[in-house]
């Protein structure tokens, strides 16, 4: 007998399905979709839930009176619309016989519409993305006060056995260390990318560098006085009753959609990461320990910027005059040549002086034999440690001392792994599944084959030979191409993959090493 789904099927709503709900924001059409939602959320912001098409018009044409980005409706398809976010999973259509005035509109009965719980949900986190201030990131410092008042008020009524009251304490002390977590990483990430472009907007940094350190210094010094207040209060919590705490929280929780079970496995996991944040039970530092730490390192880093940038105005050079003086000089130079010349002169990338020593008599060794098959050419140490030609400096020159062991063994493990990527490519002809040496051996294919590719010329096929086989990459638009493998499915989109025998490409089998 199947054992009774505790979801009601909610669940079958599989990720392939929850991501086409965001398929209008890369449509031809999207911001005609971004404006129709917002008038289905401008109506349910008023009661208003179910909308017939003439209804969405004129809710339309009200934010169109509003934003002068919006829309005129009088010019959109809003039925194609309506039934394309229908499609996608974004809105839900129904029929509304009661709107019908004559015999003839009852028959055809009238579509009506409404935001599904999923699509309204995609809809909101577009909302926050579009509406979101990246530059508005701060620490809350007022927060801690906040917290350590509810847990006071988590053990008093644990003790008490006012379940409703233990979970809306609980259900706040969740939401408010999400929201310390959030932004914390908003806050820091915000001062990574401040660090990374000081040198284009350099004003910004100076005129906001005193309330950043003073923001900064604020936080920590709250955090410092109310982390070990913090952790007893989460031990005279627990000394209440942790068990009957989190039976209390499962049993005025109101999802009818979990079962007690589930509802007190989830309350039990929310306490776990409460607890390692604010009093973990081993010696390990909380979660609170490191966030001090990251405080103090980012007041280090913007004291260090501060720095950086100061010197930089004061002498009138910056990594920004740097880069203008050399794109000026390739823009000056008069040749291809003079331009490699210059880009060799700054970034350092000429030849190293000891590859360019040949033997002393070169008819003795053989132009055909390869560095591995060919004997060494004995060097000078002081040209491959300080680039001076033997004879510049005083005394005996010294020779470079060789391990022939080492480079037997390089030679070894070089041929070997050669083999292996043969063995793991020929094999690609004709597996289902691959294993991790013939996905390595396609992913080595693959990026030869992308390299080729060539700006304006998307409808040319792209090929690599290598290892004894033939990767051929065919375009097709709107296709892709899945390929099984131990670990995954790696998916090629817009391209049809075959492997093919290329045996002009096989590498050279060699069964006895030779050095």
């Amino acid at each position: 007998m199947p054992e009774p789904r505790t979801s009601f099927g909610l669940d079958d709503f599989g990720v392939d399905d929850r991501l086409r709900l965001f398929s209008y924001v890369n449509a031809d059409n999207r911001l005609a979709y971004l404006w129709l939602l917002r008038a289905f959320d401008a109506a349910r912001s008023s009661y208003h839930v179910v909308l017939h098409t003439a209804d969405v018009q004129a809710a339309l044409a009200g934010l169109a009176g509003i934003h002068h980005d919006c829309p005129d409706p009088a010019g959109l398809d809003l039925p194609r619309l309506l039934d394309a976010l229908v499609d996608w999973g974004v809105l839900d259509r129904g029929q509304d016989g009661t709107r019908a005035a004559t015999l003839a509109e009852y028959r055809n009965r009238h579509s009506v519409y409404q935001f599904t719980e999923a699509g309204y949900r995609a809809h909101r986190a577009v909302e926050s993305v579009l509406a979101a201030g990246l530059d508005d990131s701060t620490l809350s410092r007022l927060v801690f006060a906040d917290l350590l008042a509810d847990l006071k008020a988590l053990a008093t009524a644990n003790e008490d056995g006012d379940a409703e009251e233990v979970y809306r304490k609980l259900n706040r002390l969740d939401r408010a260390l999400a929201d310390v977590a959030e932004r914390a990483a908003r806050f820091y990430h915000m001062l990574g990318d401040l660090s990374r472009t000081h040198d284009i907007r350099p004003e910004v940094f100076l005129t906001h560098k005193d309330a950043l350190l003073a923001h900064l210094r604020d936080f920590h010094d709250e955090l410092q006085r109310y982390t070990p207040r913090l952790r007893e209060a989460v031990h005279e919590v627990e000394a209440t009753g942790l068990q009957r705490m989190i039976e209390a929280a499962a049993e005025a929780d109101e999802r009818i959609f979990a079962t007690p079970v589930e509802r007190i496995e989830d309350w039990r996991r929310r306490w776990g990461g409460l607890r390692s944040w604010l009093a973990p039970e081993t010696d390990r530092p909380s979660e609170a320990d490191r966030l001090s730490g990251a405080t103090m390192a980012a007041i280090g880093d913007v004291l260090a910027l501060l720095r950086r940038v100061t010197e930089a105005r004061r002498g009138g050079v910056s990594r920004e005059s740097q880069l203008r003086h050399l794109a000026a000089w390739f823009i000056a130079t008069g040749s291809d040549e003079a331009a490699h010349a210059v880009f060799d002169v700054v970034f350092g990338l000429g030849a190293p002086r000891h590859v360019g020593v040949a033997y002393l008599d070169p008819d003795a060794i053989p132009g055909r034999l390869s560095w591995w098959e060919a004997p060494a050419v004995e060097l000078s140490r002081t040209l491959v440690q300080s680039g001076r030609m033997p004879g510049q400096g005083n005394g005996r020159i010294a020779r470079i001392e060789r391990s022939e062991s080492s480079r037997r063994a390089l030679r070894e493990r070089q041929v070997t792994e050669e083999r292996r990527q043969a063995e793991a490519a020929t094999s690609l002809i004709g597996a289902e599944t691959l294993t991790g040496a013939q996905a390595g051996a396609l992913r080595q294919l693959l990026d030869i084959a992308l390299t080729t590719r060539q700006a304006g010329r998307r409808e040319v096929p792209l090929a690599a030979a290598a290892f004894g086989v033939r990767l051929t990459l065919t375009p097709c638009p709107g296709r892709f191409t899945t390929v099984p493998t131990e670990s995954g499915r790696l998916h090629i989109d817009g391209f049809e993959l075959s492997v093919t025998t290329a045996a002009h490409t096989a590498a050279r089998r060699t069964e006895t090493v030779t050095v």
